[in-house]
């Protein structure tokens, strides 16, 4: 996941591929609350790894739940309907799919066994309605207080003493705000139905009916069969009782495949983006965006668990569209709208409003930024076509699925121009799919030339190693360590007993090398090399080869790959004159002799390495000298580097003009 305060997204052209989805959200949060709840244990299988996955289990284990993984299976030892404890406090984060359904089932065991908890959030979570929910659990005969303003979280529910529940008269909830209300009753009602039949009764319009199915799918695979009249009439039988299934698989999220199917349709144009982990035989109703995305003229086919996708019309077609059934997705098709020949309208998504942010307002605002023309409505939104880009600062409003609908914009190359994206607080999809930038990144192609490239170069133990890493951590890009690839090319020629003065040789062996970096750790051949490329004596190994013409040109290539989405930060001694002469940015730096020989003894020194310091400035002088003179690639700043003179800057002092120097260069402006 890309923990940075942003994430520049280069201009993409075409993507293709394979992407293994994470499980359904919705799936994820309902199966954990129904294992928990259910007699007997559980093995729950792709279960999703996420923030509000983990707010529930830790909810789950407050509650007394056992939790047991075995690899990538989590067994749930449930409560079988009674209480473990009777008072806690649960924090549920910004999700909707703990905090709704735990309310209601702590509402009604708390009533019924004496208890008493209360549940919170985050600060967005205390702003996102509860209280029709909140007056159906009140009429049933539960104890529920408000703990800030009225209809919102916080809430206590449950008072400690016990409470008899009028189960016998029809329950009333609205179902035109979020159909999580109408779930939380369904999954919570048939604590209390041993008495008779519970009957649950939707006062307006249901919306989102697809998630009320995914709700009585699950319920059935636990034993209980709602009985339903239309979208209205939901009657849980007398005497249902959760009942484990023994395992149960969570299928891929079709919310997320939306932004797969989309990037298919938008940039699949050699070769179709394949999905698995949800098909055709999903039980999410999300999975009717195909037909959606099938309307704007992408071209799918599938089949159970798998989907390919493929660009067919283009530019993509303008819609009209009802969106009721597939209110998450849907905002995936307004970013596609950007590319279609006509206006598209997309009706019925009064909900976007309550959801982690107020999406409608949040769309319509970001889709601007980009230079959209946008109509926003109590419950629609209507985008123009795009022609004229602007790169754009995106703001995420702390929700997952505006991050990832609007990194789809990077595509504007296929629409006539070429600008990046910035992507403001990229690990808010942690809610759902931690990965998402990972598994973009593995399918899509740059516009040539695009790739943004840090240079930082300067002569040995002048920090540009420390300084380039710092770099690559805070953008959230990928590190070369050119002195890495020298130094492994000088133990790789040792070990196959090649004379470091035979450049040919050296050469042959270091175009043959199999190395492989993983984060601070460096394997040549399958044996970690890590700490011997870190020894002085292979720093001065590395000197001696790097004057070989021959081993340059056999590791240029090997350089050039690591220019790869988002970015590069590339260290070394040439980066800006010879590898990478059209990096954006280009730092040289000047530290002295002096200071850097005094710089690595303390170094050495803090390790308890024996070392003399009139030793390491003549041997600093010396590798500088034949840098410098050396007939290929020689060390000197490009002509357009910006020199630094670390001598007396500290590592984030460095850092930080680093970065100032960068912004200045990016279309963007400052991060506000």
């Amino acid at each position: 996941m890309f923990d940075t305060a942003f994430l520049d997204l280069p201009p993409l052209v075409r993507a293709r591929g394979t992407v293994r989805l994470p499980g359904s959200k919705s799936i994820s949060n309902r199966v954990l609350l129904l294992a928990g709840l259910a007699e007997g244990t559980t093995a729950v299988h792709d279960l999703l790894d996420s923030d509000d996955t983990r707010v529930m289990l830790a909810a789950l284990e407050q509650l007394g739940c056992g939790l047991r993984r075995e690899g990538e299976v989590l067994h749930v030892s449930g409560l079988g309907g009674r209480l473990h404890t009777r008072e806690a406090r649960l924090f549920l984060g910004n999700a909707g799919t703990a905090m709704r359904p735990l309310t209601a089932a702590l509402a009604v065991l708390a009533a019924t066994q004496g208890g008493a908890f209360e549940l919170s959030g985050v600060a967005r979570m205390h702003e996102r309605p509860i209280g029709d929910l909140v007056d159906a659990l009140r009429a049933l005969g539960c104890p529920v207080a408000d703990l800030g303003q009225p209809g919102y979280p916080p809430l206590r529910v449950g008072d400690g003493a016990l409470h008899a529940l009028d189960t016998a008269q029809p329950i009333p909830v609205r179902g035109d705000v979020s159909s999580q209300f109408l779930t939380a009753l369904l999954l919570a009602l048939p604590l209390v139905s041993g008495h008779g039949p519970v009957v649950i009764e939707v006062v307006g319009e249901l919306i989102s009916k697809p998630y009320i199915e995914i709700t009585l799918n699950l319920l059935a695979r636990f034993g209980i069969h709602v009985q339903r009249e239309g979208w209205q009439r939901f009657t849980i039988p007398q005497g249902s009782a959760y009942r484990t299934p023994g395992r149960i698989h969570v299928e891929g999220d079709a919310s997320s495949a939306s932004y797969f199917i989309a990037l298919g349709a938008i940039a699949g144009t050699d070769a179709p983006v394949r999905i698995e982990g949800v098909g055709f035989d999903a039980i999410q109703g999300d999975i009717r965006f195909v037909e959606a995305a099938q309307a704007m003229g992408a071209q799918v086919s599938g089949g159970p668990g798998w989907l390919e996708v493929r660009r067919g019309a283009w530019p993509l077609k303008g819609i009209t569209l009802d969106c009721n059934h597939i209110p998450d997705a849907a905002m995936t098709l307004a970013v596609m709208a950007l590319y279609a020949d006509g206006p598209t309208r997309l009706t019925n998504i009064a909900s976007w409003r309550v959801k982690e942010t107020d999406r409608i307002a949040a769309m319509a605002t970001e889709l601007r930024q980009l230079g959209a023309t946008v109509t926003e409505g109590p419950d629609f939104i209507e985008v123009q076509p795009l022609h004229a880009w602007r790169a754009p600062l995106i703001h995420t409003y702390d929700d997952h699925r505006m991050a990832m609908c609007l990194s789809l914009a990077a595509f504007n190359p296929l629409a006539g121009a070429s600008v990046p994206v910035r992507i403001a607080d990229p690990k808010c999809v942690a809610k759902t799919f931690p990965d998402y930038f990972e598994a973009l990144f593995s399918l899509v192609e740059p516009l040539p030339g695009a790739v943004p490239v840090i240079a930082v170069d300067g002569p040995t133990a002048s920090g540009k190693g420390t300084l380039a890493a710092e770099l690559a951590e805070r953008l959230g890009y990928h590190l070369l360590d050119s002195g890495a690839l020298y130094r492994a090319a000088a133990l790789a020629a040792r070990a196959a007993g090649v004379a470091l003065d035979d450049g040919a040789g050296v050469a042959r062996v270091a175009a043959a090398m199999a190395l492989r970096f993983q984060g601070q750790q460096v394997w040549l051949d399958g044996r970690d090399i890590s700490d011997e490329l870190r020894l002085e004596t292979t720093g001065a190994m590395a000197s001696q080869v790097s004057v070989h013409p021959a081993v340059r040109q056999a590791l240029h290539d090997v350089q050039l790959s690591f220019a790869r989405v988002p970015g590069l930060v590339a260290d070394g001694r040439d980066m800006g004159t010879v590898v990478f002469p059209g990096a954006a940015l280009k730092v040289f730096l000047t530290a002295s002799a002096d200071e850097r020989a005094e710089r690595r003894y303390k170094q050495l020194i803090s390790k308890g390495i024996s070392a003399n310091i009139d030793s390491l400035r003549a041997d600093i002088r010396a590798r500088d000298e034949r840098d410098m003179n050396r007939s290929a690639a020689p060390l000197k700043p490009a002509e357009d580097a910006v020199l630094l003179d670390n001598s007396q800057l500290g590592i984030e002092e460095s850092v930080q003009r680093c970065l100032g120097w960068w912004h200045e260069r990016r279309p963007f402006g400052r991060l506000a």
